[in-house]
């Protein structure tokens, strides 16, 4: 059974920083290609980052990339979101997602549909 979890979300003015985890259970983290997924009220869900099994190939949404930084630590089975330079447009539910597949670059890999698993999510509020 795999569960994702989660934590770190908050509310932060426009400027500032968040760090959000997914603490994940079954092992995925080093053997799924791990992402974050957001979404807004009214809106889609939608493709923030991702990061490959091996944790060298990173993906991001144009609006995220030299903001964004997706990591992740096998050893603590976790993957992290570290947001820089927050803007009031970021404000969503961000949710954490392990995929069954390698290739980062893919086009697939920023579907929603292409992950297997999937946390409840954590708010982010970014206040302008």
């Amino acid at each position: 059974q795999v569960e994702l979890v989660e934590s770190g979300g908050g509310l932060v003015q426009a400027g500032g920083s968040l760090r959000l985890s997914c603490a994940a259970s079954g092992g995925v983290v080093s053997t799924y290609t791990m992402g974050w997924f957001r979404q807004a009220p009214g809106k889609e869900r939608e493709f923030v980052a991702c990061i490959g099994r091996s944790g060298r190939s990173t993906r991001y949404t144009e609006s995220t990339k030299g903001r964004f930084t997706i990591s992740k630590d096998n050893a603590k089975n976790t993957v992290y979101l570290e947001m820089n330079s927050l803007k009031p447009e970021d404000t969503a539910v961000y949710y954490c997602a392990a995929g069954d597949f390698s290739d980062v670059y893919y086009f697939t890999a920023a579907r929603a549909a292409r992950y297997n698993y999937w946390g409840q999510g954590t708010q982010v509020t970014v206040s302008s």
